[in-house]
C-alpha cells in the first residue's frame, strides 16, 4: 500500500496590512509611521506599518505608550469595510490554486496546495505566483510559508518579512524548530513562554530535550501538542470549513462608567453587535458571556448556558442584563464591557430574519 504523499501547505500573510492599505490609499502616508486605530486616551493600535514597528509600535498597544514611542505616530480610523474587500480580493486568488483554504483572520490564511491546480510542479511556485498577484492586483505584499505541516508553514511565513517567502522541508523540519526561541511558537503566548524560560526551556532543542512526563506535569493537557509540534509533527489538516467556536464584542469607554443606567445601555450596545452576527450567519449560541474591566483593570466575566440556543436580540438582551446586574451596583468605575455568545447551533429550522451587516469576522 502506498504511504500518502507529503503534504504541501502554504500560510499566506498580508504584510502590515490594514497599515499597508491605508498607505496604499493615501500616498502622503508612504514611508512615514503609520498606526491604524485612535489616538484617544484610551485607544489602542489595530495595526501598525513597519515604519512605526520600529520604534517598537504593535498592534493591541495602548495609543498613548505608541505615542510616547512614536512622537510623529500618524493615527488613521480603521475602514473595516475597505479591508474585508480587500480580503475577499485576496481570497478570490487563492481559490484559483486550491479548495483547501482555511482563514485565520482577514489577512492570513492556510492552503493547502498538495494537489498542483495552478499546473505550476512545486509549493514553492505556487507560493511565488500568489504572491505576485497579491501585488498585480490589490498594490500589496504578502509573505509565505511553505511546509509540510500548518505549525511550520506558519513559523516559516514570519522568517522573511515583508514580502518574502522561506521553505521548511521534511527534510530540515525537526532540526530547524530546535534552533527557534520557543516564544516564536504559534500556539506559546507570553505567559506560557515565561513559564517555560523558568524552567529552562528557552529553545526548540530545549523543549524537545524534556520529557513526555515533565511536560504533562508542568503543562498538562497542552504537553502532548508541544512534545509533538518541537519533532516538526503537526497531523492538522486545513479545513475550509472550521466553525467560529464563539462570537463577542467589547468597548472601553472615554471615561469610567458608574451609573447602572448607562452601563445596562452599553451592555445592551455591545449585545447588539453580536446579534448582528449571529442573524446574519445563523449561528445561534446557548451560552451568554458578559466581561467587565474595572478602572484598576480587575476584570471579571458571567456566564450562563441555556437550555436551548438564544435565537432572538431580545432573548440576548435579556440574557445580557442578567449577567450584569448579578454584578450591580458597581463598586468602582467601569472602563470595559463585553459580550460574547458561545456553544453554538446552526442551521435551524427557521431562518431569521437579518438586523445588518456587521462584520465581527
Amino acid at each position: 500500500m502506498a504511504a500518502p504523499p507529503i503534504r504541501k501547505i502554504l500560510h499566506i500573510d498580508m504584510d502590515a496590512f490594514y497599515a499597508s492599505v491605508e498607505q496604499r490609499d493615501d500616498p502622503s502616508l508612504r514611508g512615514k509611521p503609520v498606526a491604524v486605530g485612535s489616538a484617544a486616551a484610551r485607544g489602542v493600535v489595530a495595526a501598525a506599518s513597519y515604519e512605526a514597528r520600529t520604534f517598537g509600535v504593535r498592534s493591541a498597544l495602548p495609543s498613548v505608550t505608541a505615542l510616547r514611542r512614536c512622537p510623529d505616530l500618524i493615527f488613521v480610523r480603521p475602514r473595516f469595510e475597505v479591508y474585508k474587500a480587500v480580503s475577499q480580493a485576496i481570497h478570490a486568488i487563492f481559490a484559483d490554486y486550491t479548495d483547501l483554504i482555511q482563514p485565520l483572520s482577514l489577512d492570513e490564511a492556510y492552503l493547502d496546495v498538495t494537489e498542483d491546480r495552478g499546473g505550476l510542479g512545486t509549493a514553492w511556485a505556487t507560493a511565488k505566483e500568489i504572491r505576485a498577484r497579491i501585488l498585480a492586483e490589490t498594490g500589496l505584499t504578502a509573505s509565505a510559508g511553505v511546509s509540510y505541516n500548518k505549525f511550520l508553514a506558519k513559523l516559516a511565513s514570519d522568517h522573511r518579512k515583508p514580502n518574502g517567502q522561506f521553505a521548511v522541508t521534511p527534510e530540515m523540519g525537526a532540526a530547524w524548530v530546535e534552533t527557534l526561541p520557543v516564544s516564536r511558537f504559534h500556539g506559546v503566548g507570553p505567559v506560557t513562554a515565561a513559564k517555560m524560560q523558568r524552567l529552562g526551556i528557552e529553545t526548540g532543542a530545549d523543549l524537545r530535550a524534556k520529557s513526555l512526563d515533565f511536560l504533562q506535569q508542568h503543562f498538562g493537557s497542552s504537553a502532548e501538542w508541544y512534545h509533538q509540534i518541537v519533532r516538526g509533527v503537526d497531523e492538522r489538516p486545513v479545513n475550509p470549513n472550521r466553525e467560529r467556536k464563539s462570537s463577542g464584542s467589547e468597548t472601553t469607554f472615554s471615561r469610567d462608567l458608574t451609573e447602572d443606567a448607562e452601563i445596562e445601555a452599553a451592555v445592551l450596545g455591545q449585545a447588539d453587535d453580536v446579534w448582528e452576527w449571529c442573524a446574519r450567519t445563523q449561528g445561534f449560541g446557548r451560552t451568554a458571556t458578559v466581561k467587565i474591566k474595572y478602572a484598576d483593570f480587575q476584570i471579571i466575566t458571567r456566564s450562563r448556558s441555556h437550555t436551548a440556543p438564544i435565537t432572538s436580540r431580545e432573548q440576548l438582551h435579556a440574557a445580557s442584563i442578567a449577567l450584569l446586574r448579578s454584578v450591580l451596583p458597581t463598586p468602582k468605575g467601569i472602563r470595559l464591557v463585553g459580550v460574547t455568545v458561545s456553544n453554538f447551533e446552526r442551521g435551524l429550522a427557521e431562518p431569521l430574519p437579518l438586523f445588518g451587516h456587521a462584520d465581527l469576522s
